[in-house]
């Protein structure tokens, strides 16, 4: 074979190659062009997906936030609660104490001399148990000639009055008291009631229910 034809082969032959080079890259920059297409798509599923979870992240958050300032607002409020009447049932005790000194300064009445040892002492007892309850927010229920208050009355008896409303505090038998807002003894009382009528008895009938029912505190 010449030389010639030699060289041409050659020629050709390279000229194939980079026909099938050209072709082979063509093929490669069109992957390259797919997958660059295809990769902001996956790209931006994978960020929403990191969204997704970082809200889900950020809504436990804010949950467990408000849950934790709910449990410190209850736990204050308790311990509030408890500081406030954590003597209730030492003055409980008290009360009936104080019943007995107050019949019994009652019962010494006008007989009472100033210069009765005895009577002095009961009373300075009585005044002095008294300044506690004041300090621990104690107070008496005022009831005489007050309109009847199931919340705060216990009616153990009724007398037909007629100088008064109907329902109204006639008589106290034993004070009540509240410790700061709460009731810690109701007042035992004897409320008024009209002459029976047609038109008052379904109410006195009502307010007898409430008879004897004394709380055991």
């Amino acid at each position: 074979m010449g030389a010639k034809q030699k060289v041409k082969i050659h020629k050709e032959n390279e000229k194939a190659d980079e026909k099938n080079k050209s072709l082979l890259t063509g093929e490669s920059d069109q992957e390259d062009r797919v997958e660059k297409e295809e990769h902001p798509a996956d790209l931006e599923a994978e960020l929403d997906s990191v969204r997704k979870e970082a809200q889900e992240a950020h809504d436990r958050l804010l949950r467990v936030s408000a849950d934790f300032e709910n449990y410190k607002k209850r736990s204050t409020r308790e311990m509030e609660d408890f500081r406030k009447y954590a003597n209730e049932s030492l003055i409980k005790l008290l009360l009936p104490v104080v019943d007995n000194l107050e019949r019994a300064l009652d019962s010494a009445g006008n007989n009472r001399q100033a210069d009765n040892p005895v009577s002095e002492g009961v009373q300075m007892t009585l005044t002095e148990i008294l300044k506690i309850f004041e300090k621990f927010h104690v107070k008496p229920i005022e009831s005489l000639e007050k309109p009847f208050d199931p919340g705060f009355h216990q009616a153990v008896m009724q007398e037909e009055n007629d100088t008064h409303p109907d329902k109204t505090v006639l008589k106290e038998l034993q004070k009540g008291y509240l410790m700061h807002d709460k009731l810690i003894r109701p007042s035992m009382v004897v409320v008024s009631r009209k002459k029976e009528t047609p038109e008052n008895y379904k109410d006195n009938q009502q307010l007898e229910k409430t008879k004897g029912k004394i709380d055991h505190i």
